[in-house]
């Protein structure tokens, strides 16, 4: 278990202050975890830059939903990547995908020039497309530095054998990142069982905030109606006893 790469994914600056607190080796920044992490502001960049010494990738995914974006909303991730590489990103995340689910080469090969050698990652769009050999094959050639995947499964748990062949597919011409599940229970079967070397994890604990109580019939998130007396934040300690079992 010596040597596994720990990268978490957070959704704030708080979140990327506990991780590395924890001992997190690499984090990737989105905003809007709830809806699976969507581009973070050049603000909450700009923070973490500051304030830890680890990799920061950053998330560029315009909106929630599939990975087929309107001209428009590609633009805006070209205009996103280009201004988060500018003020301090190590790297960018993202997944371009044509409406049958098929890679599509010429975004992916677009970002991949505007990160100007820092590395990519295709980010879990991987696992929705109709042939992962022939995807990996694409991504290899385009230049992508790695993938983060769940082997195809709601959870990494039920992909080990995947992830397995996933990794002695590409025979490290791309990096493959397994996450989706990942907890502290059953981390060290997962690397066992797929010899991958690095792990991707989210893990978070609640924190009062008390400043709504006075009207509690009050709901700032439309009809989902989430609790807002209270926000989450990165598990410091959660995130040292999975960086303590990796050794």
């Amino acid at each position: 278990m010596s040597h596994i790469l720990l990268e978490i994914c957070c959704g704030s600056a708080d979140d990327v202050i506990e991780a590395a607190r924890g001992g997190a080796n690499r984090v990737e920044l989105n905003s809007n975890l709830f809806q699976g992490g969507l581009t973070p502001t050049v603000g909450t960049l700009r923070v973490v830059k500051q304030r830890v010494s680890i990799p920061v990738m950053t998330m560029v995914r315009p909106r929630a939903g599939g990975f087929c974006y309107t001209e428009a909303e590609y633009a805006v991730a070209q205009a996103d990547a280009r201004v988060l590489l500018e003020n301090g990103a190590d790297g960018l995340v993202f997944g371009f995908l044509h409406e049958d689910g098929t890679i599509d080469t010429e975004r992916t090969r677009e970002l991949v020039k505007i990160a100007e050698g820092r590395p990519c990652v295709f980010h879990r769009a991987l696992d929705v497309v109709p042939d992962w050999k022939r995807a990996l094959d694409q991504l290899i050639e385009l230049g992508v530095t790695r993938v983060l995947t769940s082997g195809q499964q709601s959870d990494v748990f039920f992909a080990l054998d995947t992830i397995r062949e996933m990794i002695e597919y590409v025979d490290g011409a791309i990096e493959i990142l397994p996450g989706a599940g990942i907890t502290l229970e059953n981390v060290q079967k997962v690397v066992d069982a797929t010899g991958c070397r690095q792990v991707h994890l989210a893990r978070h604990r609640a924190m009062p905030d008390p400043s709504v109580n006075n009207n509690r019939s009050i709901y700032y998130g439309g009809a989902l109606y989430p609790p807002e007396d209270r926000f989450d934040v990165t598990d410091r300690d959660y995130v040292a006893a999975v960086r303590g079992k990796l050794g």
